[in-house]
């Protein structure tokens, strides 16, 4: 009877006999669903409510002013079939990707190189190089680099010293969309500081050992460098690759909003932008934004496949 009364008032249990801390447990641990129930609600208000909307609109006819009238695919179908524009938007979009990450990443990775070895005043040249990332893609970026490649801007100025006069390249269809890749790898600040940042952590060791197994520079950099930055290198492909595919703001400054001339700097987001804010044909739109995220996603899933032959994680052998 004395064990049964010092269990029943054992500080340890409840009233029922159940452990007060397992209470207290399950108590604290819905406090933090309560504070990120504010965050459910803008995601699900703000993201998901719009991004299923959109779904809807992409399968409509909707001015904005009318209600929208069910159509099924007829907007799939307009753009792969009676759209000539919207393919050339896919057309000037894919050359835009395949040349500017390239040669971004390129610039990049040389510059980080050259700023991995030690000298005096590494870290001003680190951050001046950067500089042009932190900036962005703003519209001051976009403005000013308009006015230099106007036909009396500072780059004509410039070339007119070595006899080359009166180029207006952002108003000629043949050089229009090369301004916006040149802008697009000046801003290669951000690659090169995670490409910096990869170098740093290649181990010595694995440099010394090549060197002992009579590996010159050249072979170093193959067998050493790039292997260990190849999770880095994908990694900076992907982001660049997906940040490409939407690019927007350069495009829409420099050519005034037209995609000029001639449609030369007409990019996806630009032709989708005009679709559906000037044009007000917001189901259209919505298709087309489908399409580019599902794009996106493809593209995404395929470079992710295909990372499993060409990147190396130094942790793999651990398993």
């Amino acid at each position: 009877m004395a064990a049964t009364t010092l269990t029943q008032v054992s500080p340890g249990t409840g009233t029922a006999g159940r452990p007060w801390r397992h209470r207290r447990a399950g108590g604290a641990g819905m406090a933090p669903y309560v504070f990120l129930v504010p965050w459910f609600l803008g995601l699900a208000v703000f993201t998901v409510g719009p991004l299923l909307y959109s779904l809807y609109l992409s399968f409509t006819d909707d001015n904005l002013l009318q209600s929208p009238t069910w159509v099924g695919l007829a907007n799939y179908r307009k753009m792969f079939t009676d759209d000539p524009r919207y393919l050339h938007s896919v057309k000037i979009t894919l050359i835009y990707v395949l040349i500017s990450v390239p040669l971004k990443l390129v610039i990049a990775f040389l510059v980080a190189l050259l700023l991995n070895r030690p000298r005096r005043g590494i870290g001003l040249y680190r951050s001046l190089f950067y500089l042009p990332s932190l900036l962005g893609a703003s519209v001051a970026v976009a403005l000013v680099w308009r006015s230099m490649f106007s036909q009396s801007g500072s780059v004509d100025g410039a070339l007119g010293l070595v006899g080359v006069h009166g180029q207006d390249w952002i108003n000629n269809p043949t050089w229009a969309l090369g301004t916006i890749i040149v802008l697009a790898c000046w801003q290669f600040g951000a690659p090169m500081v995670i490409f910096l940042a990869g170098l740093k952590q290649v181990p010595g060791e694995l440099y010394d050992a090549a060197s002992a197994d009579g590996a010159g520079r050249w072979a170093r950099w193959w067998h050493v460098t790039l292997p260990m930055l190849s999770p880095i290198i994908f990694f900076n492909v992907l982001l660049e690759t997906v940040n490409a595919f939407q690019a927007f703001t350069p495009a829409f400054i420099v050519s005034g909003g037209t995609g000029g001339p001639a449609d030369s700097t007409l990019f996806y987001t630009l032709y989708l932008y005009q679709e559906g804010f000037s044009s007000f044909r917001f189901g259209y739109a919505s298709a087309m934004a489908w399409v580019l995220l599902a794009t996106v996603a493809i593209v995404t899933a395929l470079m992710f496949w295909a990372s499993r032959a060409v990147v190396f994680y130094a942790d793999e052998g651990e398993h």
